[in-house]
């Protein structure tokens, strides 16, 4: 065996390495480190056994318990969905307007539709029901096609222009595009509506042939044909005469998906309660 040198202030061992004079130390490791170590690789080794943890081509190692983190996971959604199935059957049994009457099942509703609004709604309507341009705000009392229960469930339900066998549509004409009134006509009804509403001009003649079937005689609106209020102020579209006349020249739609098929029964509900709680439902 070869002479093994030793570091003369320590007394180590050396590995014979040595580097601009100074000498490798042959230091073992702490006991304690490698009984860790060695303990690490056994637990492993049982780990691969007992649970699933080498994959194959096509498959993988099950283990010797059958573990399966799915499966976990599919008897913690049973167990929720037994102990949510009271009041499930309780939803799936009343009408909106019979939930709002029960305080208890009011909260569960609320609940899960404050949920299902910021999951589904929110995206288009904001966080609160703010709207964004193009998309109507749901916290006001402005609703083009009335802001009862009753109402907004079949708004949600089947949707605006959405393609839904029984969807709410209606769509303004392209009055200067189709040339269904003159220039001038489109500017005194333009000016007529920015005015309130007041005068007896052309533009009220107009209004009354052209544009009272849908927003009604007085401008109010008629939620039943999806017509605006137009004496609020409120502008789904932008204010001002110049989008008054770009919506009478080619006027803009807006669309909202079906919710039924997408959305459970329950969750239409709930989502339809809430949205009503925001502060303009009627």
């Amino acid at each position: 065996m070869a002479n093994v040198e030793k570091d003369a202030l320590t007394g180590t061992e050396t590995t014979g390495h040595s580097w601009d004079g100074i000498q490798e130390l042959n230091t073992p490791l702490p006991k304690w480190w490698l009984y860790t170590f060695y303990a690490c690789i056994i637990w492993a080794v049982g780990y691969w056994v007992v649970y699933p943890a080498w994959p194959s081509l096509s498959d993988y190692t099950k283990g010797v318990i059958g573990y399966s983190s799915r499966a976990e996971h599919a008897k913690e959604m049973e167990a929720v969905k037994a102990s949510r199935s009271e009041w499930l059957g309780k939803f799936e049994e009343a009408n909106v307007s019979d939930i709002v009457k029960d305080s208890q099942l009011l909260n569960y509703a609320m609940a899960g539709g404050r949920a299902l609004f910021n999951e589904n709604c929110a995206p288009c309507h904001g966080a609160g029901g703010q709207g964004a341009p193009g998309f109507p705000v749901l916290a006001d009392d402005d609703w083009l096609w009335g802001g009862t229960l009753e109402s907004i469930e079949q708004s949600v339900r089947f949707g605006i222009r959405s393609g839904h066998e029984e969807e709410r549509v209606n769509e303004m004409p392209k009055y200067g595009v189709d040339g269904l009134i003159t220039k001038e006509e489109m500017a005194a009804v333009a000016d007529y509506v920015i005015g309130g509403l007041q005068g007896d001009g052309a533009g009220k003649t107009v209004f009354a042939e052209q544009c009272a079937a849908c927003h009604g005689e007085d401008g109010h609106g008629l939620p039943e044909m999806g017509g605006p209020n137009l004496s609020d102020g409120i502008w789904l579209f932008g204010a001002g005469k110049d989008a008054v006349l770009a919506q009478l020249n080619s006027p803009k739609h807006g669309v909202m998906p079906a919710w039924q098929g997408r959305l459970d029964d329950v969750s239409i509900k709930q989502v339809s309660i809430y949205v009503h709680s925001l502060g303009g439902g009627q």
